[in-house]
């Protein structure tokens, strides 16, 4: 009897990273920072789109309508006006958020606070999208993918979101 030695199948090798479809790679990242995002700012009981109006306002010397807010965020954010009209509502139900006579939004000490809450988990956060990734690279990074939006005809400005 003659004994045939086989070898196990070889694991498939990679696509080198230069061949790789971009769109995935940023599809996926996209879906795991999101994902650890909102799990991070539920634990503060915020959500996306409440902490995108937190922070809008707070970043801002002149507050804005409600009307204001709906168009500036929902423009550039992926979520509808009426998403942020009710992280709006439910900031102002929860006392974190003012509406004056005018109709301006302003924050209450109580959003403040949700505020400085919110920054410290979101560097939390940050720390652990980004360990093992050197600034340099994660610099280069972004201008590679605002490159290609470009390349694309969409924009790429710096927005803070």
């Amino acid at each position: 009897m003659t004994t045939v030695r086989v070898s196990p199948a070889a694991a498939p090798q990679a696509a080198p990273s230069a061949v790789q479809p971009v769109g995935y790679w940023t599809w996926a990242a996209h879906q795991a920072v999101v994902r650890h995002l909102c799990g991070a700012l539920a634990g503060i009981d915020l959500t996306q789109p409440q902490w995108w109006v937190l922070k809008d306002i707070a970043a801002e010397d002149a507050p804005r309508t409600r009307a204001e807010l709906q168009d500036r965020l929902a423009a550039h954010l992926d979520s509808g006006p009426e998403e942020i009209g009710r992280a709006v509502d439910t900031l102002v139900a929860r006392a974190w958020l003012s509406v004056d006579g005018a109709g301006r939004v302003r924050t209450t000490d109580a959003g403040r606070e949700a505020t400085r809450r919110a920054v410290d988990v979101l560097r939390r956060v940050r720390a652990e999208i980004h360990e093992g990734v050197p600034e340099e690279d994660y610099a280069t990074t972004l201008d590679v993918l605002r490159r290609m939006i470009r390349n694309l005809g969409g924009r790429a400005d710096d927005l803070n979101p």
